[in-house]
């Protein structure tokens, strides 16, 4: 799973915008992430295979966000 943590950076309107760009999520969804990632200091924002999440956190980075891979548990 693709994970976004949180940050001193980005704004919270900037990462609610950036998942609903790269992962078509609803202005609702994201917003639930981008407070989990607020509130909890994470949130998982997708998953799939290896090649999958790999392009998901390469996208997130592109973005300016701080996101990393994590095995599901």
């Amino acid at each position: 799973m693709a994970v976004v943590w949180n940050d001193p950076v980005n704004l919270m309107s900037y990462v609610t915008y950036v998942l609903q760009k790269i992962f078509g999520y609803s202005k609702d969804h994201a917003t639930k992430l981008m407070l989990d990632v607020h509130h909890e200091g994470r949130a998982a924002v997708s998953s799939g295979d290896k090649e999958k999440v790999e392009g998901d956190v390469a996208k997130l980075h592109a973005a300016g966000l701080w996101a990393t891979m994590q095995k599901d548990s």
